[in-house]
């Protein structure tokens, strides 16, 4: 009798790499968006999905707070269409970065979520600004 994990069998070999592949296209981690930042290489827009509150808190150095709630077309004119966002939230318990990257998603912006959010970027060792 095989276990809880093997009852369902793997996928193949090339459906895997579709769908492991695939993730990169949503999603980026903490020490890549960090590695872009300390290069000088920063080609996206960092926002924070957060409440003000929070963010006053604690948040990514060089990151916007632009609470998922409040992202409306107005708040994106400044930037060009193309700009790439990549969106984080307290952490993998909070879907506020989901949330936040559908909104953009629907206004038709390129976006990424930043996986781990604030926990995240804690848990790799970096520090937080205030």
């Amino acid at each position: 009798m095989a276990s809880v994990v093997a009852n369902v069998p793997a996928a193949c070999s090339d459906k895997a790499a579709l769908h492991f592949g695939s993730a990169f296209e949503y999603e980026t981690d903490c020490a890549d968006v960090h590695a872009a930042m300390r290069s000088g290489q920063q080609d996206f827009v960092l926002l924070d999905v957060r409440g003000p509150g929070l963010y006053a808190q604690g948040h990514v150095p060089g990151a916007l707070n632009l609470p998922q709630g409040k992202i409306v077309e107005a708040k994106l004119k400044e930037y060009p269409p193309e700009t790439l966002f990549v969106v984080y939230c307290a952490g993998p318990h909070c879907n506020g970065a989901h949330r936040g990257a559908l909104r953009l998603a629907r206004l038709r912006r390129p976006v990424k979520l930043m996986i781990g959010g604030v926990t995240g970027w804690l848990d790799e060792g970096y520090q937080l600004a205030r």
